[in-house]
């Protein structure tokens, strides 16, 4: 298993012994950044924001999602993460956005370091005026501790920004920000297609019932509260459609069942056991490193089946996995791994994953088809140097500056 707690070991020296990051901004870091910070202040001429007046297939009948995971970085951004999120909104021109988990990470030393930190990564979006929306992953607190801003703090941060359509928690219910999003059909105003955002946490606690987890995935799961609310959310919206509406989930934490995809085996996890599970599930994409769930299964896999309405769970964490595939009529997926400041690849080839996933929804009669694919740096022409190349903050707007 990969050890996640050590994601930020290189960004105080580049993976090919760089200068410091604050000292790369005192020695002109700022001045090689110019051509950038030009772009990201232009803005992009599209219609009036779907913020303002509902998700809603387009006349065509389609629907874009584009999925940016673990942008993972404090203030000081690698310039080549927004070069690759303003690269991809360019050029496939979503009608949504879903930044899904580990949006940040440590280093932030104070509150308004956090917010130029939030700031960078939705700046993308708001200079086009393409909705979207956050989750939480297990890196999004690092800074807490030095600064006080906690996930609550960042998610009304979040919600100030105009172009944002994360809504405020549920009640009672586990973690920060979970919610569903209706996107409405071409025509009428019934719910054509469901997005579910939950939050799937940080890390196991300690003990439980005086047993330590050593040996076990120290990650966070899924809480059945959560599964509770996803089943009746999804009850919810079948009886206002009248029909079981389709939908996807975001989740930044795998579930178990992507483990038992790849070989298509829960103990046997060989070269032949993965054969048979790419023809079985019908995988693509890479896999360099093991699966990272909690310790605990959290039963949401079996609520998807009795549900019957989630097409695909899509989640990021592990950095070097891409592969997608169908888990018993369920598309189990990574989105790969947006940030370039964040551990990638070994040596050379570290940041030769960096990417984007692409979400096609197409209206088919009364019910409605799901393709994706990633969309990768390499392919804008991007550097994919193994090494850190930090940016000073984007300014915050007035009303961003607390």
């Amino acid at each position: 298993m990969t050890d996640h707690d050590h994601e930020q070991d290189g960004v105080e020296e580049s993976a090919g012994g760089g200068l410091d990051r604050r000292r790369f901004i005192g020695m002109g870091g700022a001045a090689a950044a110019l051509g950038l910070g030009a772009a990201m202040t232009g803005q992009s001429a599209q219609a009036a924001p779907a913020s303002a007046r509902g998700l809603r297939f387009g006349k065509d009948g389609t629907f874009t999602i584009v999925q940016f995971n673990d942008t993972q970085d404090d203030e000081l951004i690698d310039r080549r993460t927004i070069e690759l999120m303003e690269k991809t909104l360019d050029s496939v021109r979503p009608d949504l956005v879903i930044l899904n988990g580990d949006n940040i990470t440590g280093g932030c030393e104070n509150e308004l370091a956090m917010r130029q930190a939030m700031n960078n990564v939705v700046l993308p979006m708001e200079h086009r005026k393409i909705p979207w929306a956050i989750t939480f992953g297990n890196h999004d607190e690092d800074s807490t501790p030095d600064t006080g801003m906690d996930e609550p703090d960042m998610l009304a941060f979040y919600r100030s920004y105009d172009h944002n359509l994360n809504k405020p928690s549920p009640a009672d219910i586990t973690g920060t920000g979970n919610m569903n999003l209706i996107i409405k059909g071409s025509s009428g105003q019934r719910p054509a297609f469901n997005l579910f955002l939950l939050d799937s946490g940080r890390y196991a606690p300690a003990k439980i019932a005086g047993q330590d987890f050593e040996g076990y995935p120290t990650w966070d799961w899924i809480r059945m509260n959560q599964v509770q609310w996803y089943t009746e959310t999804s009850r919810r919206v079948e009886s206002q459609a009248r029909k079981v509406v389709p939908a996807l989930m975001f989740i930044h934490i795998p579930l178990w069942e992507y483990r038992f995809m790849w070989f298509a085996s829960v103990d046997s996890r060989t070269a032949a056991d993965h054969g048979r599970a790419v023809a079985k599930h019908k995988i693509v994409g890479e896999r360099n490193e093991d699966e990272c769930p909690g310790p605990v299964n959290s039963g949401m896999f079996s609520a998807i089946l009795d549900r019957g309405d989630v097409r695909g769970v899509f989640c990021g964490h592990d950095h070097v996995n891409t592969y997608v595939g169908d888990y018993y009529g369920v598309l189990l997926g990574y989105a790969g791994n947006t940030g370039f400041g964040t551990y990638g690849l070994s040596g050379a080839e570290r940041n030769r994953l960096r990417g984007a996933r692409v979400f096609t929804l197409t209206e088919d009669g009364d019910d409605v088809q799901v393709d994706t694919e990633m969309v990768w740096a390499k392919d804008f022409g991007i550097d994919l140097t193994a090494n850190d190349q930090p940016i000073p903050p984007a300014p915050l707007e007035r009303s961003q500056r607390g």
